[in-house]
């Protein structure tokens, strides 16, 4: 199979690469997420980043087998749509994703949900090859899960693994998805900062915000938590904290349903912080874990950053062979 795109559209970033036929990357490219306009603006910002990654690697976007993305919200990967993917701007109707990247890109393009995408890519690649069922925890602007199931991917209705909002406490605190106590109320990204602005503006003091300044951004990224940790900022240590109490709860809970062999944690956030707050994490699991005797195996990320956009290649493959499936059926 030619070369192929994958681009995994996040909160705060749109990450793409180009994979060959053994999932090597041969050219990556990072874009921020617009903050303003709509759909049209974020699919050319997708555009830009597949042009920049497909330039890394020597190679035209028009002469790909395929392009995947990993996107936030409702996902139709029938029709190609994505709606309601509240961490971008503007974007709550339905919008033909698909057909409009690819007019823009030259190559057929494949959609899937953003987080299933990145575990199917640790089941497959990463962390989760020695294991037959997984949780995908991805910690970043939100709090997205994926799941494998007897080796399957597991999508529900179309909705499954939105353990973002799993709730850790009733009537708790103020979603972005506009319900209450949430885990995601307490562990993503979008809503810490949130907190921390309320903070700051009944008088609690932080370097989070002069750290934004210094290095002009306008949001509040995982590189910003990370500095402001080490520094020891109070605000941010107690942010951390109440986010992994939340995550603690929360994925345990999934687990008590679902009893998976391992959980893979990722996501900016996971990614960022890496191994001791993975170990954080699955310390703050284990008061909520009902079957404490045999508690999952938890890890993080092996594929990093980049697991969003190599999972999302692998739609293409999978993709061409639905296409060939239904020429067979129709042949026959």
């Amino acid at each position: 199979m030619p070369n192929r795109g994958g681009i995994d559209l996040g909160g705060t970033k749109i990450q793409a690469a180009i994979v060959d036929e053994r999932h090597r990357v041969l050219g990556q490219a990072r874009r921020p997420t617009p903050t303003s306009g709509g759909p049209p603006d974020v699919k050319d910002a997708m555009a830009a980043a597949l042009a920049e990654a497909a330039a890394a690697a020597g190679v035209e976007t028009a002469s790909l087998a395929g392009i995947g993305v990993g996107s936030p919200g409702e996902v139709d990967a029938r029709t190609g749509a994505v709606a309601q993917a509240r961490n971008l701007p503007g974007w709550e109707d339905p919008y033909p994703l698909a057909a409009e990247l690819s007019a823009a890109t030259g190559a057929p393009v494949a959609l899937g949900n953003d987080v299933q995408v990145a575990t199917d890519a640790e089941f497959t690649l990463g962390a989760g090859k020695p294991y037959r069922s997984l949780l995908g925890v991805f910690w970043g602007t939100g709090v997205g899960g994926g799941i494998v199931l007897d080796g399957k991917p597991w999508l529900g209705r179309g909705a499954a693994g939105e353990i973002g909002h799993m709730v850790v406490k009733r009537k708790g605190a103020r979603c972005p998805c506009g319900r209450r106590g949430c885990m995601e109320a307490y562990a993503g990204r979008a809503a810490m900062e949130a907190k921390a602005r309320r903070e700051v503006a009944k008088g609690a003091k932080t370097k989070l915000f002069e750290i934004m300044e210094k290095r002009g951004r306008t949001r509040l990224t995982s590189g910003i938590w990370a500095r402001a940790i080490a520094h020891e900022d109070d605000l941010a240590l107690k942010l951390i904290d109440r986010a992994i109490a939340a995550l603690g709860a929360g994925v345990a809970s999934a687990c008590n349903l679902l009893d998976p062999e391992a959980v893979v944690i990722g996501g900016g956030l996971g990614v960022r912080f890496g191994q001791p707050y993975v170990e954080r994490i699955e310390a703050a699991m284990g008061p909520h874990l009902f079957a404490s005797e045999h508690p999952p195996a938890v890890h993080l990320a092996s594929l990093g950053d980049l697991g969003g956009a190599i999972g999302a290649a692998l739609l293409v493959r999978k993709s061409a062979r639905a296409r060939s499936g239904d020429g067979a059926q129709a042949a026959g």
